[in-house]
């Protein structure tokens, strides 16, 4: 049983190597790779990256709504996985393809194009895999669990994705070569992580299909059910605040830790080391999460690691520049430590919250707020990622031109924005996040409480929402 219950778990967290894998690697790697390599401006690429959500209002409610309308031997959601695991490796080469137009029109349009393509993919995988992780499993403690199976190896792939691909691109004396061979390697891995899941990852709950209309009136529904906004508010921060962190990292590692290593064409393995470092703390601290949200509930642990995170944030813009290397490494694990926390609760919330959207509307609208959720969360990553990168434009930021001298060394206007940035965007978000926790209500109790009313038809049941 143990050994059922443990493939289960495998079989259900494998699709989040997608996941946190190419999270990881569209917020490292891709700001780099379109301002050094393929020669975009920070302005442009912001504009790419809002252009691509206003394109996941549409795509994300309405995959949503497919999937709720879905029937078939692979159920509502795994089905999609399925579909879409071929495309996945398709659109990750694509994502990184050099483009190497002379015009900077034809360089925007490819690279937007791409990114759109991208997104698409991603829409139709993720957003039945956050249905699947409602359906997965009824009981409280359990979709912790399983959750933080999922958050496990969506961090050790957000490793994998921060120190190897920098290797492979490395490997080759023309790096537009090197992140050819890195997406073609990479999206091989996430097809078929994604296609794992989708076969083998069978879900606990099985709901008739929904049969909602496709209206926008339908589509925005599920927030007017209280718990959905407050878990979208947290969701949102966190987000937001590990796009921003992730976006900057590498520019903040290689123009001031290591500037001088930098300006003279020095490669160093400085950021590669804290950026595992910190993930690697982030799987340490999942037992650690577990255990507080079992004696003191989600919104506890989350409140935790966030004020952690905040804590440690504030340090980066007192590291004096070419610091020892060693201070990044203790504050990446620190940092990590208290990342962790806020990182898994919004997971093991999602589940409880569609549990009181069927109390509420009396179907489980999954695909409905998994549309909401990816959609938050892309829009979380893309405005932060745009906001950040118009700063350090505005500060002089500069890019790579084609065929120009390689950008070794930022003016120090820039770097100063990017400390401030990174330093106080946890402050800002995480602390917008630590105040919405004190209203969130569902806890254990409650939870068993809306899961008895589901299963009895309970005529109380506006009262129980009423109390959430």
């Amino acid at each position: 049983m143990a050994n059922k219950d443990l493939r289960r778990k495998l079989s259900f967290a494998a699709a989040d190597i997608y996941g946190g894998g190419s999270f990881n690697i569209v917020n490292f790697l891709y700001p780099g790779f379109l301002a050094i390599t393929v020669g975009i401006s920070p302005y442009w690429i912001g504009i790419v990256m809002l252009v691509a959500r206003i394109w996941d209002a549409v795509t994300d409610p309405l995959m949503g709504h497919i999937s709720d309308r879905t029937e078939s031997r692979f159920g509502k959601r795994r089905v999609y996985l399925i579909f879409a695991s071929p495309f996945v490796l398709l659109s990750m080469y694509l994502l990184f393809f050099p483009y190497g137009f002379s015009a900077t029109a034809l360089r925007v349009i490819a690279v937007l194009v791409s990114y759109l393509i991208f997104t698409t993919v991603q829409t139709s995988v993720m957003i039945p895999y956050y249905s699947l992780s409602s359906e997965i499993s009824g009981d409280y403690q359990k979709r912790a669990s399983y959750n933080s199976y999922r958050l496990g190896f969506s961090i050790f792939a957000s490793i994998l994705c921060v120190a190897v691909p920098g290797i492979i691109v490395g490997m080759f004396g023309d790096k537009a070569t090197g992140y050819q061979v890195m997406s073609l390697s990479f999206g091989l891995l996430f097809g078929l992580s994604v296609l794992f899941t989708g076969l083998f990852a069978r879900e606990e709950i099985q709901t008739p299909k929904v049969m909602t209309k496709l209206s926008v009136k339908d589509l925005v529904k599920p927030l007017s059910l209280r718990p959905f906004r407050q878990y979208l508010g947290m969701f949102l921060v966190l987000q937001m605040s590990m796009a921003i962190m992730s976006g900057m990292f590498f520019f903040y590692v290689d123009y001031f830790i290591t500037k001088d290593q930098t300006a003279q064409g020095e490669a160093t393995m400085v950021g590669m080391i804290a950026a595992a470092l910190m993930f690697s703390m982030q799987i340490v601290a999942l037992p650690v999460y577990l255990k507080m949200i079992e004696k003191k509930g989600k919104t506890y642990a989350y409140r935790f690691g966030a004020y952690l995170w905040i804590f440690t944030a504030v340090f980066i813009i007192l590291i004096p520049q070419n610091a020892n290397p060693i201070m990044i490494y203790l504050l990446g694990a620190l940092m990590g430590f208290g990342i962790s926390g806020p990182g898994l609760v919004p997971h093991t919330m999602y589940g409880d919250v569609v549990d009181a959207g069927q109390l509420k509307f009396g179907e489980r609208p999954d695909g409905q707020m998994s549309g909401f959720t990816n959609f938050i969360n892309k829009i979380a990553q893309a405005v932060g990622l745009a906001i950040v990168m118009f700063l350090i434009g505005m500060a002089g930021f500069q890019e790579q031109v084609p065929g120009g001298t390689p950008v070794v060394s930022q003016p120090d206007s820039a770097t100063l924005m990017i400390r401030i940035i990174m330093s106080f965007a946890p402050l800002l978000f995480m602390g917008i996040g630590i105040f919405i926790s004190h209203r969130y209500k569902i806890d254990a109790s409650k939870q068993h409480l809306i899961a008895k009313a589901i299963e009895e038809n309970s005529p109380d049941k506006a009262s129980i929402i009423d109390q959430l």
